[in-house]
């Protein structure tokens, strides 16, 4: 009877294993943001990896996050500004058009590199579990280190011509500078939304890949990057903010140099197409998500 005893107490000392069922969702399957939240890390590793080995074995560097936008710039000036006379709200023309570059570049970055994330990363996705979300995402805050080194340009470029919002030629703290935050995750919202999007098709059909080119040449000539949003009739501006670009780019022109008021109206809409097109592009791809290692 004691034998018995001790081989019932051994048993119940023996500590208890944790067991983890993986299944293939169906249907319109839950976000399941928890679990993306436990892998926490992997995002933070997968961005920061991105960052190291996108200018590795450059000659220079990380410094081509600035010239980009810098010549293209450049470019814009001569053609828009010199020959075009586009008119520019009465900042110079580079600071203008530098501006709206900024955050241009970091959508068409991160929705370049969103787009095509998933079938780059392929031997990752056929070996082992993770949530897939952490690709596409990784992929987007990856291109947030490019826009700071490209913003510094633009600090430089304001001290070179003299430049301050509303004339007042010293560095003060505005109430519009502090909403430079809301538009710079305005802008992620509206990459990462089209990135999954297009990420989950590009493992479908590889003619994403090519398609991804054209759609930002395309969306650049319909984002008041090189224009002002003024030059848009009055009647059509609220079906011209259907592209959530559009308040992105007033949004810093605003914030940054004071020159429109308070693009409200515009911005509403702009908002509400990005977090729609985040919020189908999420349950999109969660719906997608169970054949990626598959087709990949």
């Amino acid at each position: 009877m004691m034998q018995k005893v001790l081989k019932k107490s051994s048993i119940e000392s023996k500590p208890q294993e944790t067991v983890l069922f993986i299944r293939p969702s169906s249907g319109w399957s839950a976000l399941n943001l928890k679990e993306l939240w436990l892998f926490r890390e992997l995002v933070y590793f997968l961005t920061w990896r991105d960052v190291k080995v996108r200018y590795k074995q450059t000659t220079l560097g990380a410094a081509w996050a600035i010239l980009q936008p810098f010549l293209t710039m450049v470019v814009f000036s001569v053609f828009f500004g010199r020959l075009a006379k586009v008119p520019s709200d009465g900042v110079p023309y580079p600071i203008f058009s530098y501006t709206g570059l900024l955050p241009w570049g970091l959508f068409t970055k991160a929705l370049t590199d969103a787009g095509r994330s998933l079938v780059a990363h392929r031997a990752m996705i056929t070996k082992i579990y993770f949530p897939r979300l952490a690709i596409p995402i990784a992929s987007v805050l990856g291109g947030v280190v490019d826009f700071a080194l490209a913003f510094l340009v633009l600090i430089g470029m304001m001290l070179y011509y003299n430049y301050a919002p509303n004339s007042t030629y010293h560095v003060e703290i505005t109430p519009a500078l502090l909403t430079l935050p809301l538009f710079l995750l305005l802008a992620i919202i509206t990459a990462l939304g089209v990135g999954l999007w297009l990420s989950a098709l590009n493992v479908m059909y590889r003619d994403i890949n090519y398609i991804i080119p054209f759609l930002t040449q395309f969306w650049l000539f319909i984002t008041p990057v090189a224009y002002p949003a003024s030059m848009i009739p009055e009647q059509w501006q609220m079906v011209y903010a259907l592209n959530p670009m559009t308040g992105v780019v007033e949004g810093f022109r605003w914030a940054l140099l004071g020159t429109v008021e308070a693009p409200g109206p515009m911005l509403a809409v702009s908002s509400t197409i990005a977090i729609l097109g985040l919020v189908t592009g999420l349950f999109y791809f969660r719906r997608m998500e169970r054949d990626f290692a598959d087709t990949v």
